[in-house]
């Protein structure tokens, strides 16, 4: 894919008239903290970079790099100091976050520091360019050089959470000196550092299997964690080792091997080489970097040329990026009204950057940090724990929050980033289906909320506490249990790249199969277990005991299910059986008073009904508006409109539980549903400027800190506003106020995109490719 793609990146650039560079965030003067480090990365690598007390720091992070205990491990944190400094006590510092090219930039005293990753091949570089000589001085933080005991509380960061097992630790990294003697053309003068971790025989995989009484089936199971190593080397043509040394920063000790260049010098430049595999040894997986580093230094230096062209490739396809989509206000767009849609327009770009960083992942961008994580007592000093702390575990997957990271996607025409995701579930089929063979002797993929990426549920939710009777393919929780329709939203998301971009989804479709496959045979069995007959007096499944969401539990045929499985097995099209099984989305009455008359009989009011009947209330979701998104049954030009919009404004909990926090959906139903001021109004609180220095810091929210669940919603909720689409027709601007002066260029299904200017409340531009799909476009803007 990444070489196709380097094909179509000059086909799109200068295409459209965007520049991301009314995004780019400048900083003048350096930050107190890592909380205030500004995102930068490409590929499947994630850096924070911050300048502190004349020192450049950052963190690395990469895609895929689980534990042990299936945490996400970060690869270090690297600290620059010049000498003399330039970065200290600045009058002309400066710090810029360059989208366009995917870069960041510190500069100050004729100094310039460039940070940026490849996007085809794992490694970060760094260039100093100096206006006089000075002395550089690099070192690699680790605070993993010790075995470290996982402490309490600490065990949210990885599959364990509150109940890690007596003794449980973080097995400690491997850091050395490597000569560079080993590698073509390095002489045994130099020295480069070899870092890694490497995951020991037993990991929480073996625990969960045994919790969980899949023993039986285990070497049939897809293991991610096994014989995996991460890691890299540190390398400079100029440095040298000198020392190392022990200290602590934000609460955390850490070993430093520190190094710096051989002489001073104008120019300087290093790069940090990375490698993750699952391999029988050290030394196969050690080859594997060193083929990486070796393809950059040839002949045992980084070689100029290239670089370049590395630098080349990774800037075009940033700016191919940036051209294929976009959300901007122009003019004065952000004074019209004291509503500032410039600033959310530019967390929207922000944020999307921060997605693009893990474009080519291992596994998904993950909901509670992504790969942008940092020192967590910034965020809790109650959680104040090491840099490699996220709340809500590293390889768990929490697919009702995974999958508003991934939604936004399609509009974006970001379909290269999807398979992340996609391939997430594709892996794990295996153990999901073998779940429902050892526990219910049938056929389907069984994925529960909160599973695991070896397609367990979480040990921690699943229960290490629980009755021998209580069956063993369900969670011992009362939030999630029969929660197990999360897995069609990604199977609709499947099927929508190939209604976008006509992609082939031939690899996914045993997954969608075996989904659907699931519902029917497990439902049948329920129900036959209670009674003569698999199906109702209608012929319809009884989706009983089931779940909306987290919230309504114990649910009798849940509207989000329903929704789910008529939405999918109608686009996948070929399971029209089942299809007829499927029930009807419940409806209800609801009493609504007239606050100006409240002597009048209350008024009935139609609405979507959360199930045909619930046991308890357990969370704060609102899955009767599930219909309308993610499933779009109800909406704009749709049928029941009014039905849909008596349950946004009228349903008791639907307005009880609303707000712009975290993972809340409300501002992207309010625009699936057409309430412009009501849209207007959460999209402002959503993608306002978050809490930290970097504006699109969102969080915790519910999760933590960046809540990439808060901006993907937000994302959603944007493109909402300004494009939809109804069978054929193409939408625009159905809840888009029209004193916001905005020009965006966003896709549609069929291999459609759509760029239009407003300006004044009038569309002044309009382009439609291919043009024969501008016949069904609806201008929706008010007059």
């Amino acid at each position: 894919m990444n070489r196709f793609y380097l094909i179509i990146i000059m086909v799109f650039v200068g295409v459209s008239a965007f520049c991301s560079q009314h995004a780019n965030v400048v900083w003048n003067t350096p930050s107190r903290n890592s909380s205030e480090s500004m995102p930068c990365g490409g590929g499947d690598i994630g850096m924070n970079i911050w300048v502190e007390e004349g020192d450049l720091l950052f963190y690395v992070s990469r895609s895929g790099t689980f534990d042990e205990n299936n945490c996400q491990l970060k690869q270090g944190r690297f600290r620059i100091r010049l000498s003399p400094n330039p970065l200290k006590d600045a009058k002309d510092f400066r710090q810029e976050l360059k989208l366009k090219d995917g870069y960041v930039e510190v500069s100050a005293g004729g100094t310039r520091i460039q940070l940026w990753a490849d996007i085809f091949h794992p490694v970060v570089h760094v260039e100093i360019t100096n206006a006089q000589p000075l002395q550089t001085k690099v070192s690699y933080e680790n605070w993993r050089y010790k075995e470290r005991m996982i402490r309490k509380g600490e065990g949210q960061q990885c599959s364990y959470k509150w109940a890690p097992p007596k003794g449980t630790v973080t097995n400690a990294d491997f850091v050395s000196l490597s000569s560079k003697k080993e590698l073509p053309g390095m002489t045994e003068e130099r020295n480069l550092l070899l870092f890694y971790h490497r995951n020991p025989e037993q990991t929480v995989f073996d625990i969960a299997v045994a919790q969980q009484g899949m023993e039986n089936v285990e070497s049939q199971m897809m293991n991610p964690l096994k014989d995996l190593t991460f890691g890299g080397y540190l390398f400079g043509n100029n440095l040298e080792f000198t020392d190392t040394t022990d200290s602590i920063y934000a609460g955390t000790d850490y070993r430093a091997w520190n190094f710096h260049s051989s002489k001073a010098s104008r120019k300087e430049q290093f790069c940090i080489v990375l490698h993750t595999d699952q391999t029988e040894t050290v030394d196969q997986w050690e080859q594997g970097l060193k083929t990486t580093l070796q393809r950059i230094a040839p002949q045992g230096k980084i070689s100029s040329k290239i670089v370049s062209q590395d630098k080349k490739q990774t800037r075009a396809w940033w700016n191919s990026f940036w051209q294929r989509s976009f959300i901007e206000a122009i003019g004065e767009a952000e004074n019209k009204d004291g509503n500032d849609v410039e600033e959310i327009t530019r967390n929207y770009t922000l944020f999307r950057y921060m997605l693009g960083c893990n474009a080519y992942g291992s596994v998904p961008t993950k909901f509670n940090g992504g790969l942008f994580t940092f020192d967590p007592c910034h965020i809790d000093d109650k959680q104040a724990f090491t840099p490699d702390y996220r709340k809500w575990g590293g390889g768990t997957m929490t697919a009702q929050n995974q999958r508003l990271v991934y939604w936004p996607m399609l509009k974006s025409g970001d379909f290269d980033m999807m398979p992340s995701q996609f391939n997430f579930y594709n892996r794990i089929l295996k153990n999901a289906e073998l779940r429902s063979q050892v526990y219910w002797q049938h056929d389907g993929a069984c994925f529960c909320e909160q599973i695991e990426n070896f397609g367990l549920p979480n040990p921690a939710e699943y229960g290490f506490k629980r009755p021998e009777w209580f069956d063993k393919g369900l969670e011992y929780n009362a939030w999630l249990e029969y929660e197990w329709d999360t897995i069609l939203e990604f199977c609709q998301m499947i099927l929508e790249t190939k209604n976008y971009a006509n992609a082939d989804i031939t690899p996914y479709l045993p997954l969608i199969e075996s989904s659907l496959t699931f519902f029917d045979e497990h439902y049948r069995q329920l129900a036959s277990r209670r009674g003569r007959k698999a199906l109702d007096g209608n012929g319809h499944l009884i989706l009983f005991p089931g779940s909306a969401c987290e919230t309504y539990k114990m649910t009798n045929n849940a509207s989000s299910t329903i929704a789910a499985l008529r939405t999918v097995l109608e686009n996948y099209g070929k399971k029209n059986e089942m299809l007829k099984t499927i029930p009807p989305i419940p409806l209800r009455y609801i009493e609504v008073k007239d606050s100006l008359n409240p002597t009048a009989p209350p008024e009935l009011k139609q609405t979507i009904s959360p199930a045909v009947s619930w046991e308890r209330i357990n969370n704060i979701e609102t899955p009767q508006l599930y219909p309308v998104f993610p499933w779009r049954i109800y909406g704009v030009g749709k049928e029941n409109l009014e039905l849909a919009r008596n349950t946004y404004f009228y349903d008791p909990e639907a307005i009880n539980f609303r707000s712009h926090i975290g993972w809340k959906q409300d501002n992207i139903w309010a625009a699936c549903l057409g309430l412009t001021e009501e849209a207007k109004r959460l999209s402002l609180a959503k993608l306002s400027n978050g809490p930290h220095r970097f504006p699109a810091f969102w969080g915790p929210g519910y999760d933590w800190t960046p809540d990439h669940n808060w901006g993907g919603s937000g994302m959603i909720g944007l493109q909402e506003m300004l494009l939809q689409t109804n069978g054929n027709q193409i939408l625009l601007f159905p809840a888009w106020p029209k004193e916001w002066d905005i020009h965006f260029k966003l896709y549609a299904p069929g291999e459609t995109t759509v760029e239009a200017t407003l300006k004044d409340g009038k569309v002044t531009e309009l382009k439609v490719s291919p043009e024969s799909r501008k016949k069904d476009i609806i201008i929706m803007i008010e007059k």
